[in-house]
């Protein structure tokens, strides 16, 4: 066995663009997304614990606030997924520095639960095919598969299926500087798909979506704000103003465009060189007090 002890990076997400396209019989939405990992994130230690004690064994610690430390947390329901797949039954005692707010759009909970099949792989030795790794993450959510990819990534289906965006394009996204800023309330990601299944109007177009992120692919001048906008700002901005407010704002106070990551509550802006991104910070600060999160962070 290699390690007894292992660190894994736990990365936020961003949805660049986010059509939810319908509702499919199984109760899912099918959804067409650019997504991408940033530089910042959560950290996951996983520690081997006394070798008497089996999986029932393992434990999750972790300091913030409002994390769950039972079965529910995701840390948890990989480690007891990757025992049932590979046989390999140690406990392990994980620890979580959590730095992603929860209830944000970040994916903070399924990017946790692809850093604890990670640290699994480590501690265990036991390496997971490509199609057992995605297969495992898409069993504990529609977002995790995602996670296991390193650069922006076309997400399709409820978010299972999933394939690198063409080199040209990824280029114009990687390195890109965002602020991601979030107000003090949360949404919970339930909540916004049933609000949008009831207004069926608001769905965006599979056909169009598509053609769209075909033109901007293609578009060696396109940018990364050019990109097609999040169905989920309908029933969001609807019920919280304060988002759709900001966002308008910082356009106009700044020029930067914004957008809300995935059922929100949190949103990014698109960095320029020459953005006063302490005036920036300085409007959302105005608008939503100083309990807003904000973090400068770049497009892994």
């Amino acid at each position: 066995m290699s390690n007894v002890a292992v660190t894994v990076a736990s990365p936020a997400k961003l949805n660049l663009s986010l059509a939810i396209t319908g509702r499919r019989a199984d109760g899912y939405h099918e959804l067409i997304s650019v997504v991408a990992l940033v530089a910042f994130g959560d950290e996951l230690r996983a520690e081997l614990v006394a070798p008497e004690l089996a999986h029932d064994g393992t434990t999750l610690a972790c300091a913030a606030a409002g994390v769950p430390l039972d079965g529910t947390n995701l840390v948890l329901r990989a480690a007891a997924a990757f025992a049932a797949a590979t046989g390999w039954r140690r406990a392990v005692a994980f620890t979580l520095v959590k730095r992603i707010p929860i209830g944000a759009g970040l994916g903070g909970g399924s990017s946790n639960a692809v850093a604890a099949l990670r640290a699994l792989e480590q501690l265990s030795g036991h390496q997971l095919g490509a199609e057992e790794r995605i297969e495992l993450a898409a069993g504990l959510g529609s977002d995790c598969p995602l996670f296991w990819y390193a650069g922006p990534v076309l997400m399709r289906g409820r978010g299972e299926h999933l394939e690198a965006l063409p080199s040209a394009a990824t280029a114009r996204v990687r390195g890109r500087r965002v602020m991601i800023f979030k107000p003090a309330f949360g949404v919970a990601t339930a909540w916004a798909f049933k609000e949008l299944a009831g207004r069926p109007e608001w769905y965006a177009s599979a056909k169009e979506t598509e053609a769209s992120l075909g033109r901007w692919c293609a578009d060696e001048n396109a940018t990364p704000e050019q990109l097609p906008g999040n169905t989920l700002e309908h029933p969001v901005f609807a019920k919280w103003p304060a988002l759709p407010v900001m966002l308008a704002w910082l356009h106009e106070r700044h020029g930067v465009t914004a957008r809300m990551s995935g059922s929100g509550s949190a949103c990014y802006a698109w960095l320029e060189k020459g953005t006063d991104e302490a005036a920036v910070v300085a409007t959302i600060r105005e608008g939503w007090g100083n309990v807003a999160f904000v973090q400068i962070t770049t497009i892994a």
